[in-house]
């Protein structure tokens, strides 16, 4: 795919639609648009999560694993972004699905099973990589309404639901490397009847 912007602004849009790669026009609001727009608010998101770990890798050499899997990520989700705008185009293979799934099965592995309910937080870190999970979880739910209304390729769906798991484990990964604590679920007290 090799499309170059040599204009930023066309004006097209300011009556609120937007034009699509294959030349339909639709609104701005529209659950493909909606779709495209959650998936470029968690790949900035993603970036920041990238650039934060770049910055702590010094002090916790640990995290240079995490960069190596998570930077690729938000190249596939500027492919799957591209899928949406050019329903055609066809970008994200099964192959990359297997290599979150292989690394989530990694990580488990060093984590050990999951005992309580825990909270974003320990560190900016942490906290982050929960951000970039609950936006991959959102970003996921806008392309299912997508997929209601035009069924999408179900290895789309199957990346963005994985790579929810994968941030979430993530999270956790991120708190073990810098020997934080995980900020576990206290249930509210119960009240004496």
């Amino acid at each position: 795919m090799s499309y170059r912007l040599s204009k930023i602004y066309t004006r097209t849009g300011d009556a609120g639609e937007t034009g699509l790669a294959d030349g339909r026009r639709v609104s701005k609001d529209h659950p493909r648009i909606e779709a495209m727009g959650e998936l470029d608010t968690l790949n900035s998101q993603l970036g920041l999560l990238l650039a934060e770990l770049a910055e702590q890798q010094p002090r916790w050499p640990g995290l240079d694993e995490l960069i190596t899997v998570l930077a690729p990520c938000q190249h596939r989700l500027f492919d799957l972004g591209g899928e949406l705008a050019m329903p055609v185009y066809q970008a994200l293979q099964t192959a990359e699905v297997e290599r979150l799934e292989a690394a989530i099965d990694r990580w488990n592995e060093e984590l050990g099973p999951l005992e309580n309910f825990i909270l974003p937080g320990g560190s900016a870190l942490v906290a982050q990589a929960h951000v970039c999970r609950s936006l991959a979880r959102t970003a996921e739910r806008r392309c299912q309404q997508l997929n209601a209304v035009e069924p999408l390729r179900s290895v789309g769906l199957a990346y963005i639901n994985r790579l929810s798991d994968l941030l979430f484990v993530a999270s956790r990964l991120i708190a073990r490397r810098q020997q934080v604590a995980e900020v576990l679920w206290q249930a509210a007290p119960k009240q004496d009847a």
